[in-house]
């Protein structure tokens, strides 16, 4: 688990409770009618190209089948799955430690059908990162299958309330009463988690064609990864389920919609980047928040702004935009801030440089020092990675670019004693303008040199 991770979840941790607290007036789900445990917090979108809602939901399920890989013996398979819990690589891009690691998992798969699972996986991830900013920083990505292998195929409640399939995670329609809600068992989830290298995120990929998914957040203290989105297979409006979600765990960042007769935000200036209680004016003035994009032209449309209406509460908070993905799923358009606070995030849990030499041990002059660095995504040129090399804080500017050296050669004296190499790469993207945030695109390792 990465510690960028753990901040997400310190900042959005949403407590496991016995009772129900469901959102009041929100247009949330009815009481959970299955499940024992206890009880999550949940988001899900009723329609496709609909604002988000908020519900309580069970953290079990009631369609959970007993077979399957554990934590402490992913040996345990049954004859006929022996692909239950097996591990394919759909993106390998660097050590676990500088990657944010998302697992996917498939749901209502049979043995005969995980071939078709890898291909919905790919595909859901393929669509992922589609979207900017995830498209111009895949490369700091690591993502993972998890083969799960279910008596049945297809999910429960799928095509009608009635129908109830045995799968492997327990994906169920009609979670909480409410139609497009699916919902998994959790602990049965995090059984096939551990089967990866690493995990930072989950997506759950249930196979069925209706449209529905949902989006748990802030599970790290209990589960040892921040979020868990569901979704279904072939149902391509799902997919900006999984944006919405991922974003809440690496961006931090706040839901821009508002419940019917929430009223005035009682709370103190919240800490979410796309969420604020200043008008322009004094945003302007105090140069906060998004202060740096006021009046800028959108990708999402219109121009960066205060827009009443954020964070669930309807007066005296605002969303800098009056649409994006962060408030309805009718786009897939990050607005300036939200897109600027997701690649602080990607910094956060990731590193762009990883070294090819151990930095704890000694170097002399002429001991090759090699870099790798992640070859980020395309998307819209966003990103935009400069090497730089330093000897004692002074750059050796002969050298920006390459990734192999000797620090003779940039120009670490023979002076018999101990000098600083340091490899920074920095991301000049012009979708940051934070200072904060440019900071946390710096990634550097630094060597001692002797003679």
């Amino acid at each position: 688990m990465h510690t960028g991770l753990r901040r997400s979840a310190a900042a959005t941790v949403l407590a496991l409770s016995v009772s129900l607290t469901a959102v009041d007036g929100a247009g949330a789900a009815d009481a959970p009618t299955a499940g024992t445990g206890p009880y999550v917090d949940v988001e899900y979108f009723p329609e496709p190209a609909g604002e988000g809602a908020r519900t309580s939901v069970p953290a079990d399920s009631p369609h959970t089948q007993p077979d399957g890989p554990t934590a402490s013996d992913p040996r345990e398979r049954t004859a006929a799955a022996s692909e239950d819990g097996e591990v394919v690589p759909l993106a390998e891009t660097g050590p676990t430690a500088d990657r944010l690691d998302v697992t996917i998992i498939g749901d209502g798969y049979t043995s005969a059908e995980q071939d078709d699972f890898l291909e919905d996986a790919r595909t859901k991830w393929d669509e992922v990162t589609d979207i900017d900013p995830y498209k111009s920083y895949e490369g700091l990505f690591n993502v993972w299958a998890v083969k799960a292998v279910s008596e049945d195929s297809g999910v429960t409640g799928d095509p009608t309330r009635d129908v109830v399939r045995n799968t492997a995670l327990g994906s169920y329609f009609w979670c909480g009463d409410t139609e497009r809600l699916i919902c998994v068992d959790l602990d049965r989830t995090k059984t096939y988690a551990d089967q990866a290298p690493a995990t930072d995120l989950v997506i759950v990929v249930s196979n069925s064609t209706k449209y529905g998914g949902a989006g748990y957040s802030g599970l790290a203290a209990d589960y040892g990864y921040d979020g868990v989105s569901t979704l279904s297979s072939d149902n391509d409006r799902s997919t900006l389920i999984a944006a919405h979600e991922m974003a809440h765990s690496i961006g931090l960042l706040a839901d821009e919609y508002q419940y019917e007769g929430y009223g005035d935000y009682p709370n103190p200036e919240p800490a979410y980047p796309n969420a604020s209680t200043l008008t322009a004016d004094d945003m302007a003035r105090q140069r906060a928040k998004w202060a740096a994009w006021l009046g800028e032209t959108d990708p999402s449309g219109g121009v960066v702004g205060t827009f009443e209406g954020a964070d669930y509460y309807e007066y005296g908070v605002y969303r800098p935009t009056e649409n994006s993905i962060m408030r309805s799923l009718n786009t897939d358009r990050f607005n300036l801030p939200g897109r600027e606070a997701m690649i602080a995030g990607f910094y956060r849990s990731a590193n762009a440089l990883t070294p090819l030499r151990n930095t704890a041990t000694g170097a002399t002059r002429f001991t090759r020092l090699s870099v790798e660095l992640a070859d980020l995504g395309t998307g819209t040129g966003l990103s935009r990675p400069q090497l730089r090399w330093y000897v004692d804080g002074r750059e050796a500017r002969h050298a920006r670019g390459r990734t192999s050296v000797l620090p003779a050669a940039l120009g670490v004296p023979a002076d018999r004693r101990t000098h600083k190499v340091t490899a920074t790469v920095v991301d000049t993207t012009t979708a940051v303008r934070n200072h904060a945030v440019r900071d946390l695109t710096s990634n550097s390792a630094t060597w001692t040199v002797g003679r």
